[in-house]
């Protein structure tokens, strides 16, 4: 008996100290949030047609209106004229059509990708060659690279690569919620696309770099400057 005892002594002690990966509740690499996504806007300009470039400018609107930003992250890469670069559709009028081209640096790391809202209130996440414009589509932004695609981490990512950087991105729970994460620190595309993966998503969008800001006060995380394109924005 006390044999057994030591032995189930012994396993959970391996559990406790190898465990299963990292989830949201306990990987303090990155603040992250999940959304239903009636929840989800995205915002780029005001109705002046100003843009609202930061976190800041943006939560300043948003109380002006009487609500309160719950959550704000930067959706997606952009010009040097605060353009969304890609894609780009807010309350269903495409305002930058999607980029099929090719070149160089992260957007163009292929597949590259879309995150879109339909006007009945699913998330996407799908690769840029497969995403359709039916005409419900309420909310779209276009990225790349792709950080996981059908479960798999992006071929071009490698496993302790020196490549590290601030990263945010965007993937779809398997509740059909959705999960907005930032690095808190540097960290490489693979790791960053572990992340989602140990959430259950099977695919998810890298947004974007160095440039990101998140603001969640609810976990005491409030990053309100910035001079974005696209701004993800969840009020209440």
């Amino acid at each position: 008996m006390l044999n057994k005892y030591r032995l189930f002594a012994g396993c959970l002690f391996l559990f406790l100290f190898i465990g299963a990966a990292p989830t949201q509740e306990n990987d303090s690499r990155f603040v992250s949030f999940v959304a239903d996504v009636s929840s989800i806007k995205l915002y780029w300009k005001d109705d002046s047609g100003q843009i609202f470039r930061s976190i800041q400018g943006l939560k300043t609107a948003i109380e002006a209106q009487g609500k309160e930003l719950r959550f704000a992250m930067n959706g997606g890469m952009y010009m040097k004229d605060n353009s969304p670069q890609g894609l780009y559709i807010e309350n269903g009028t495409t305002y930058i059509p999607l980029d099929t081209l090719s070149g160089a640096g992260n957007f163009y790391l292929k597949p590259n990708g879309v995150f879109y809202i339909t006007k009945d209130s699913k998330a996407v996440v799908c690769q840029t060659k497969d995403f359709i414009d039916n005409g419900q589509i309420n909310f779209a932004t276009q990225s790349g690279p792709m950080l996981l695609i059908d479960g798999q981490v992006h071929s071009a990512f490698k496993k302790g690569s020196a490549n590290l950087n601030i990263r945010n991105g965007v993937g779809i729970l398997p509740d059909s919620t959705v999960v907005f994460a930032m690095s808190k620190k540097e960290v490489n595309f693979y790791d960053f696309a572990e992340f989602f993966k140990s959430m259950g998503c099977k695919n998810a969008l890298y947004l974007d770099g160095f440039v990101s800001r998140t603001y969640l006060p609810e976990e005491g995380w409030e990053q309100l400057d910035g001079n974005f394109g696209v701004i993800i924005g969840v009020t209440k």
